[in-house]
């Protein structure tokens, strides 16, 4: 793409003007479709207790309920937006809406975690293609002053929408079931769809072999032929995978043992043996291999003067380079954070769906209240300030929630904690995409957003992996320190630390059940009830230690992306007027 493009390119093709009205009832249609695909990475969080009930799923299936999403969503948005900018945004955007619309059936049909898993994959692809074509459109349609008011609000209903996700699975999940969170996309998305083709406009990168040249049926066919070559096949498939072996290495790691086998791995006919190495180190070294294989690609294709997937050159701009990596690193954050919270409100105190999510609300009100008053902070202080008092908000929110949380602590008494860590992640999130592409030439913006989204998804998906091994890893370790000085046999120690850490730490409230059902029966059972409530006790102290080492990994990773962005330097006085010479330029729009 970047091979062919100019800096005078605008980067979308047009034969009339959109009115103003017009231009802001797009942004509506577009970010509620954003909306939906937020909500849909976080709401798996507060249904997940019930889900892993319903479905019998283990800590590892529970894992990829929630990272394979973004997993698919972050290895297939380059290729996506690339797609988009060739073939039309609006028309990717509506076939996107429909994939995920679709796949969220199946998601509120399926009956087992196979299933469940396959139809986050699908709803991953049909996001994939939704997210970048809106980015890229934001930036087709608007300028100036205005372009930066519209990342502001497409930012900031990213950041309220991924905390009210779980508020609303929450609403749902308590009246209806869980299967309703995911069937309510079947409407949302009709109406999305009506939106987008009433009011979304066709944009698309130009092609110069097509410049100028009459769209005849013979010169349509030729350029889809052309429009084929372009994209970079070779380019997709080495992130896709690399990518997906990265992250399933990190979610297996578990399960199989980081360096030596702890059980057998079967695919098919194939299997790893139970001794020896395990295949995760295998795994990651060859999502490595992949990686390292992509840049080499890329760097070749580029070289060659050949489209690429992903234009390594867009990282030479500083901006650009040290916002898509915090972003990254700011998603790590958010989506573990999210993912493990309502798995310990419930495994200590039994928290219904509702009430988990009432205790994730302050993060909400934060990300939408300061998301809403970043623009005037921006235009006073500058956007690279705004994100970088957005991140430190963030790491200082979450490494207070880590050092003041106990087994007794309760939704209230974390909310004055995400509150603080929403109004940071309002304003980061309302400004970095602005700060990120702000000094991308217009010719290659599809892409740039499209690697951009990639970053967050990425972090997204590596977030849940990381954080989750974090809290699974320590929810093992701490209930077998706890339990080893009891007067509980070696195998039954050994027992109920495997289901506390299989389950995501939701045995903990079967435990307590059984704690009280031996008190009621004051051991006529055969249940010693001071020993029930000890296992159970147990339980809660090892969840509440679990959730602090995770939210101290967390608060780390957040400190390395607050480091980061204070390399992010003030957007480039030119880009106004680059903007006002877009503004001026037809051949801004399509349809």
């Amino acid at each position: 793409m970047t091979t062919s493009a100019t800096p005078s390119d605008s980067g979308s093709r047009a034969t009339g003007p959109a009115s103003h009205r017009r231009r802001w009832l797009c942004l509506a249609v577009m970010s509620l479709g954003v909306s939906l695909i937020v909500v849909d990475a976080t709401i798996v969080g507060v249904l997940m207790p019930q889900i892993v009930s319903g479905l019998g799923l283990t800590t590892s299936d529970a894992e990829w309920v929630t990272s394979v999403y973004a997993l698919v969503f972050a290895a297939l948005l380059i290729p996506a937006g690339r797609a988009g900018d060739l073939f039309g945004r609006r028309r990717a955007f509506v076939a996107g809406v429909a994939i995920f619309a679709g796949a969220s059936v199946l998601a509120a049909l399926a009956g087992d975690g196979s299933a469940l898993i396959g139809a986050r994959a699908l709803q991953g692809v049909g996001a994939a293609m939704m997210l970048p074509a809106t980015l890229s459109t934001v930036n087709a349609l608007f300028t100036g002053r205005e372009r930066a008011v519209a990342f502001g609000i497409w930012g900031s209903l990213i950041a309220g929408m991924a905390a009210l996700g779980p508020l609303l699975g929450g609403a749902v999940a308590s009246t209806a079931g869980w299967r309703w969170a995911f069937g309510v996309n079947l409407p949302l998305g009709l109406a999305l769809l009506g939106g987008a083709l009433a009011l979304m406009p066709e944009t698309r990168s130009p092609r110069p072999a097509e410049a100028g040249r009459a769209a005849t049926g013979s010169g349509r066919r030729r350029a889809l032929r052309n429009t084929v070559r372009e994209i970079d096949w070779p380019g997709g498939a080495l992130s896709a995978l690399g990518l997906g072996a990265v992250v399933c290495g990190l979610i297996e790691g578990q399960t199989y043992g980081w360096w030596t086998a702890t059980r057998p791995f079967a695919m098919g006919p194939f299997t790893w043996p139970p001794n020896g190495l395990s295949p995760v180190p295998v795994v990651l070294g060859l999502g490595a291999v992949l990686l390292a294989a992509l840049v080499v690609v890329e760097r070749a294709r580029a070289a060659a003067g050949r489209p690429v997937m992903l234009d390594l050159a867009l990282f030479r701009i500083p901006n650009f380079r040290h916002g898509n990596l915090a972003s990254a690193l700011i998603n790590v954050g958010e989506l573990g954070l999210v993912f493990v919270l309502p798995l310990f409100l419930l495994g200590v105190h039994g928290t219904a769906p509702l009430q988990i999510s009432v205790a994730l609300l302050p993060l909400a009100a934060g990300a939408f209240l300061s998301g809403g008053g970043a623009g005037r902070l921006a235009h006073r202080h500058g956007a690279h300030r705004v994100v970088q008092f957005g991140i430190a908000l963030e790491v200082a929110a979450v490494a207070a929630l880590a050092l003041t949380l106990t087994a007794t602590t309760t939704g209230f008494g974390l909310a004055p904690w995400m509150l603080l860590y929403g109004v940071g992640l309002g304003l980061t999130s309302a400004q970095l995409t602005n700060v990120s592409l702000a000094d991308v030439p217009p010719g290659q913006a599809g892409q740039a957003s499209g690697t951009q989204s990639t970053a967050r998804q990425v972090g997204a998906a590596l977030g849940i992996a990381l954080i989750g091994t974090v809290f699974a890893t320590g929810l093992g370790h701490a209930m077998a320190e706890r339990l080893r000085g009891t007067d509980l046999p070696a195998a039954r120690q050994a027992a109920l630390t495997r289901e506390l850490r299989e389950s995501a730490g939701t045995h903990a409230r079967e435990l307590h059940e059984a704690a009280e059902r031996a008190a009621a029966a004051g051991g006529a059972s055969g249940a010693s009830p001071r020993i029930e409530a000890a296992i159970a006790a147990a339980a809660d102290a090892s969840l509440a230690e679990a959730t602090r080492r995770a939210a101290l990994a967390t608060a780390a990773i957040l400190a390395l992306g607050l480091v980061l962005s204070l390399r992010l330097r003030p957007v480039s006085p030119s880009r106004a007027g680059l903007d006002s010479r877009r503004a001026a330029d037809p051949g801004q729009l399509a349809g």
